[in-house]
């Protein structure tokens, strides 16, 4: 049996510059995290003797004889594409919810390319993992998705990644001394909206103007991605949640789906009640708040905030890896 575990990530700056569509063109870079909250997939053998040959367990059941049966879209073409042959079960288990702008999504693909490496004794690099995830997320499946949380979910830590015109990229740990990580870490507050989404559909309409319409609004978010930098630099933790003000702005330009009358109505009680920035992760129009508060107003804001669900969570340095082998 092979066990995947693969953080799931909160993105701070530069979403949106992420999509090959933008940085194939121009460059693009973000400002991320993974946390101790994971995913986890087991890969094990199964023997000849059961009627069926893949069984694979997420929401559902599936007990199939052939992978072109299995309804799971990216386990079966994820099986198709590495020519398995051996029977086989797959078991997924999730800390967070799917759709809720986490990156689950590419955390899933990270673990299952993970987890199936590993079942054909490969030991597959991080580098080579996120690549590999990127190319079947955007070229197998088709999803309109950007490049960060592949990279994210498989290297693991507080990052820069920068995503390149020849379609490399390079990741950079930012706070090698872990101070500015810890510190800002104290200030901030993971609230779910209880709203799951699609984040292809908000993200289908915005790439179709990231070069032309909504080209500033990029320009704008790499900005922040600079100043963000500084301030780490600096250890300069409220500034660095006044910015994820100034990017919420600016995030809410990108598409009309992005945000809606519920969303702003949150983000305005969460401000009033001593928020100092916030955002939505991932694509917006659902899922998780990530908000800055000061450590001492924490404790009032959670008891305000009680109507969304509190996931308190720490930073984590690992990314996808294979916990148990045998």
């Amino acid at each position: 049996m092979i066990i995947s575990k693969t953080p799931y990530r909160i993105s701070f700056f530069g979403g949106g510059s992420d999509y090959p569509e933008w940085y194939l063109k121009n460059g693009g870079e973000v400002i991320s995290s993974t946390i101790n909250k994971y995913l986890y997939i087991s890969c094990r053998e199964l023997s000849d003797f059961f009627l069926h040959k893949y069984r694979i367990i997420y929401s559902k059941m599936e007990e199939v004889r052939k992978i072109e049966q299995i309804k799971h879209r990216v386990v079966r073409l994820i099986l198709l594409k590495y020519k398995i042959k051996k029977n086989l079960e797959i078991h997924y288990n999730g800390d967070l919810p799917a759709r809720s702008g986490m990156g689950s999504s590419s955390s899933f693909i990270v673990g299952l390319l993970n987890a199936i490496n590993n079942f054909q004794d490969y030991n597959i690099s991080k580098t080579k993992l996120a690549y590999d995830s990127i190319f079947l997320e955007q070229k197998i499946l088709k999803e309109c998705v950007g490049s960060q949380d592949q990279v994210a979910c498989s290297f693991g830590g507080f990052n820069s990644i920068k995503f390149r015109e020849n379609n490399t990229f390079q990741v950079n740990k930012l706070d090698k001394s872990n101070v500015f990580k810890k510190n800002l870490n104290k200030n901030l507050i993971l609230l779910y909206t209880g709203k799951q989404r699609t984040a292809e559909k908000v993200s289908k309409r915005f790439i179709k103007k990231i070069n032309s319409e909504k080209k500033q609004e990029i320009k704008n978010i790499l900005g922040l991605v600079k100043v963000a930098k500084d301030l780490i630099n600096k250890l300069d933790y409220y500034s660095f949640g006044q910015l994820l003000d100034e990017s919420w702005k600016i995030k809410k330009k990108l598409d009309k789906g992005i945000t809606n009358n519920f969303l702003d109505d949150v983000y305005n009680k969460a401000k009033f009640n001593g928020a100092i920035g916030g955002k939505i992760l991932g694509a917006g129009a659902g899922g998780f708040f990530l908000f800055y508060v000061p450590e001492e107003a924490k404790k009032y804001f959670i008891k305000k905030m009680s109507f969304l669900t509190h996931v308190p969570f720490a930073f984590e340095n690992d990314g996808s890896q294979i916990i148990y082998k045998n």
